[in-house]
């Protein structure tokens, strides 16, 4: 399955969120998008999973086109994990991962031994068969953030799109959830794409890095050819000290105290 988007556009008003802007996701490969608060990387996530229609260019998924699938058809093949997973009502968290089932059941038509059977494998993945009676509101973020991935999972999706999926995790279960993701990616082929603020995070997981500011991309593939003290100069406006991760060789960011350069406002 292949995921392409080609000079998109998106604007709110007088605001330019996203400026043409092309990227691109196969199957199994986990990309990153990086960028400072505001560049557009949400907006371009929300485009790409055809929820926004952009005003400029086209979302292709397997040559055809996003925005002209039916929400369904889409919900078969990409599944979103958004910023907020947050659910307000209580409902256990196995009843949350079935609801993933729904683009692939009939109107009408209950669970079947099939449904069931994809839903205990997507807790089991995400680590949650224990909890699969616990009422969703009983559980830390953490946990909630892991019922959220199981529903995507649920979907069968061949790609998975992340809107920060570790934002306000700690990093025992950041570390855990981003390894979940590259399993995917890696053991069942799934093109992964995450929106991620944490800079030595996506060089540690990803396979390539896309790079927004200002609603431009600015850069786009491997980590250690994107991840520079120039990027992080002209795109966070920050000084930082460039080094590799003893353990997997990927650059690693290190800041430096006071290193703002500049106004950033």
């Amino acid at each position: 399955m292949r995921l392409e988007a080609f000079s998109i556009s998106y604007d709110y008003g007088i605001i330019k969120a996203v400026d043409d802007v092309s990227v691109s996701l196969g199957s199994g490969e986990f990309v990153g998008i990086l960028g400072p608060n505001g560049s557009g990387k949400t907006t371009l996530l929300r485009v790409l999973s055809g929820a926004l229609k952009p005003q400029g260019g086209t979302v292709f998924l397997d040559g055809e086109d996003v925005h002209k699938m039916g929400p369904k058809a889409v919900a078969k093949k990409i599944a979103v994990v958004p910023q907020n997973g947050y659910i307000p009502f209580p409902f256990s968290v196995f009843e949350v991962v079935m609801m993933g089932r729904e683009p692939h059941m009939k109107r009408f038509s209950g669970e079947s031994p099939e449904d069931f059977r994809i839903v205990s494998n997507a807790m089991e993945v995400a680590g949650l068969t224990h909890l699969a009676q616990r009422s969703v509101l009983d559980l830390s973020y953490g946990e909630r953030q892991r019922v959220i991935v199981a529903r995507a999972l649920a979907q069968e999706p061949g790609i998975l799109l992340l809107d920060e999926p570790t934002s306000h995790l700690d990093p025992g279960y950041q570390i855990e959830i981003m390894d979940v993701f590259k399993s995917l990616a890696e053991s069942r082929n799934i093109g992964v794409l995450a929106v991620l603020h944490d800079v030595n995070l996506a060089s540690q997981y990803a396979d390539r890095l896309v790079v927004l500011s200002k609603g431009k991309k600015v850069a786009d593939g491997p980590p250690e050819e994107v991840i520079t003290k120039e990027l992080l100069e002209n795109v966070y406006g920050i000084k930082a000290i460039i080094g590799t991760h003893p353990a997997s060789g990927c650059p690693q960011v290190m800041l430096v105290p006071g290193g703002i350069l500049g106004d950033r406002r």
